[in-house]
C-alpha cells in the first residue's frame, strides 16, 4: 500500500517545490491582513465557480480558488489560503500555527460562514498536522461521515437511482423483520431505529469534550438539512418515532 510522502521526500520533490513557487509572496500578504478587517470585505464576482483539480502554479490555483469566494468574506478565502500553503508543504510549522490560531479566535465565525468542503478541509488539515490526538480522533469522524456520503451518493448517480418514495412493500418489511447485509450488521429499520440517535448522543460527549468539536456536530447537522438530499435527510423524512430522532443534539 502506498503511504504519504515523507517531509524530507516532500521537500526534495520537484513537482512540489514547483507548487510552492510564489509561496513567500502570498504568506507575506497574508501576514499584512488583519482577521476582524477581513472578515468585513466582501470579495466581488459575478457568479460561484468551484475549481476541479488543483492547478500546479501556486498563483494560478489560488486565483482560481477565488471564485469560490464570491460574495463571501476575505476571511474565508484567507482560510482556504492557508490550507493550501500547507498542503504545498510551504513553512508548515508556522502557517500550521496560524491555522490553529485562526480557528480558536475565529470558531463561530468560521463554523457558520465555511460550507461544508471547507470544514471538511479544515477538518482533514489538523488530523494531517496536530499533535492533538484527541482532537484528530474526534474530526475523523467528520470526514468519514461526508465521505462515506459521497460514496453513497455517487453510487446513486452511477446507478441511476432517483428520489422516488421507498417501496411500501419494503418499508413495511424493514419494521418488522431482520434485514441481514453483511458479516452480522442488519439494515436499518427506517422510521423507528435508534441507532443513529444513540450514535448521536455519544458524538455530543465527544465534541463536548475539546473546544473544536463543534465542528463535528455542524457538519454531522448539515447533513440533515431536506436541501443537502442526502440519505440522513431522506431517512428523517421517512422518521415517526419522536424519541429516536437524530437530529434533535
Amino acid at each position: 500500500m502506498k503511504t504519504p510522502k515523507s517531509k524530507l521526500a516532500s521537500l526534495f520533490s520537484l513537482n512540489q517545490h514547483r507548487k510552492r513557487l510564489g509561496a513567500a509572496t502570498v504568506a507575506k500578504k497574508l501576514d499584512q491582513l488583519g482577521w476582524d478587517e477581513m472578515r468585513e470585505q466582501m470579495i466581488n464576482g459575478s457568479h460561484i465557480e468551484y475549481t476541479y483539480g488543483s492547478d500546479k502554479n501556486l498563483q494560478n490555483h489560488l486565483e482560481n480558488l477565488r471564485c469560490e469566494f464570491v460574495g463571501q468574506s476575505e476571511l474565508t478565502y484567507y482560510h482556504a489560503t492557508l490550507i493550501v500553503l500547507i498542503r504545498r508543504g510551504y513553512q508548515i510549522d508556522k502557517e500550521f500555527k496560524l491555522f490553529k490560531q485562526l480557528w480558536y479566535e475565529q470558531k463561530e465565525y468560521l463554523i457558520h460562514a465555511l460550507n461544508t468542503r471547507w470544514l471538511i478541509s479544515a477538518c482533514d488539515t489538523f488530523i494531517d498536522y496536530s499533535n492533538d490526538d484527541y482532537l484528530k480522533a474526534l474530526l475523523m469522524n467528520a470526514v468519514i461521515l461526508v465521505n462515506t456520503i459521497k460514496l453513497q451518493e455517487s453510487e446513486r448517480y452511477l446507478t441511476a437511482i432517483d428520489n422516488s418514495k421507498p417501496d411500501d412493500g419494503r418499508y413495511t418489511s424493514l419494521q418488522n423483520e431482520r434485514l441481514a447485509l453483511f458479516d452480522g450488521v442488519a439494515g436499518f429499520a427506517v422510521g423507528t431505529d435508534d441507532t443513529l440517535r444513540n450514535m448521536r448522543w455519544r458524538l455530543d460527549k465527544l465534541a463536548q469534550s475539546h473546544p473544536l468539536g463543534d465542528l463535528v456536530i455542524e457538519i454531522f447537522e448539515r447533513v440533515q438539512k431536506p436541501e443537502a438530499s442526502t440519505v440522513y435527510s431522506r431517512f428523517r423524512d421517512l422518521h415517526t418515532r419522536d424519541k429516536t430522532a437524530w437530529w434533535k443534539g
